[in-house]
């Protein structure tokens, strides 16, 4: 899998750490949530971080061999999630430049993800792509 952007910091919480696969992804973003409004997210900014998450799920189902790792921790006064994926990768920056396309069925995953958390990082190589989102607990 890809790199990790950055690793958790020494004394975060590691709140689930699983693999998936297009059959599992629907019970994990369940799980998600669960882990998710345990940690303490609430409201709009649960349902914002679990749409990410599930983006991010299903993009590495899609592109990323169909299937990928997800990790979930608590840190301090955020919670991060990362996915990676075995994918052939793609260019960040050219991405990061351009907008979804309105009309197009895909395209929106990781523009989602980026609005609806409070940060995003992207690692992405020939050897698959992870991507991080966090939002803060409060």
């Amino acid at each position: 899998m890809a790199d990790h952007p950055t690793p958790p910091l020494a004394g975060s919480s590691v709140l689930l750490e699983t693999r998936f696969d297009a059959a599992t992804v629907t019970a994990l973003r369940h799980r998600v949530a669960a882990c998710a409004a345990d940690a303490g997210l609430r409201g709009e900014r649960l349902d914002d971080f679990v749409l990410a998450v599930y983006e991010l799920l299903t993009n590495a189902v899609r592109h990323g061999g169909g299937h990928g790792g997800l990790r979930l921790w608590r840190d301090g006064t955020s919670l991060a999630c990362e996915v990676a994926d075995r994918g052939t990768g793609f260019d960040v920056a050219a991405r990061a430049e351009r907008l979804p396309v309105p009309a197009a069925p895909g395209g929106w995953g990781l523009f989602l993800a980026g609005r609806l958390t409070d940060r995003i990082d992207v690692a992405s190589g020939p050897d698959g792509t992870t991507v991080r989102v966090s939002s803060g607990l409060t």
